[in-house]
């Protein structure tokens, strides 16, 4: 007679499967780090903002070399917007630096005389060629010309002068010379405001 109090024999059919903490744990007991592949686990894949979708591969050489103009000629124009807007990547050797940056700036928050100076010239340079004007209209345009030309130079020893100071007491440690500093502010100043480049970051009267 059969027990009332005898096990039941477990069927076949409904054998319980390990959980999965039990597989992980036998895997990290082996001295095996599971990956999140075993693991059943699928990493969302990341999409990075800005990233240029891949392009398809050129068919031909022609099609090749379209692409690498059209690369060449996109590379060129961010250079110089990022030259223009003194990005410090994009600039030339001469304008790197913190130093040269303080420089323009102290250039570009004041009215130079030295910007008419050219202007001057060129008009002098055109009386100058025209041989049927009167005498006194030459020597007002020598005199204008002489004029100008010791304002400029008193305007660019000032601003030498600034430029100092305020690189002394801003940048003490510099290895700059001063010399090649006067003369990168000088020839800045003589340039006309809109032809500057990199191009002004402070407007005139900012104090520096």
């Amino acid at each position: 007679m059969p027990s009332l109090f005898r096990r039941k024999s477990e069927d076949p059919d409904t054998v319980a499967v390990p959980a999965a903490e039990d597989t992980e744990s036998e895997i990290a007991a082996r001295g095996h780090t599971p990956s999140k592949r075993e693991l059943g686990k699928v990493t969302p894949k990341r999409v990075v903002a800005g990233r240029r979708a891949a392009e398809p591969p050129a068919a031909n050489r022609r099609e090749a070399a379209k692409r690498m103009r059209e690369r060449m000629r996109a590379e060129r124009l961010e250079a110089r917007e990022g030259m223009a807007n003194g990005e410090e990547r994009y600039l030339l050797a001469r304008d790197k630096g913190p130093v040269r940056r303080l420089v323009r700036d102290i250039v570009d928050s004041r009215r130079t005389i030295g910007t008419w100076f050219f202007g001057t010239t060129f008009l002098v340079m055109l009386v100058g060629f025209n041989r049927n004007l009167n005498p006194s209209i030459y020597f007002a345009a020598n005199a204008l010309f002489g004029v100008m030309f010791i304002a400029t130079a008193i305007d660019s020893y000032l601003l030498s002068r600034t430029v100092k100071r305020l690189i002394k007491e801003r940048f003490p440690d510099t290895t700059e010379k001063l010399g090649r500093l006067y003369f990168y502010a000088i020839m800045r100043g003589i340039s006309f405001r809109f032809i500057r480049n990199p191009k002004p970051q402070v407007k005139v009267g900012t104090a520096i």
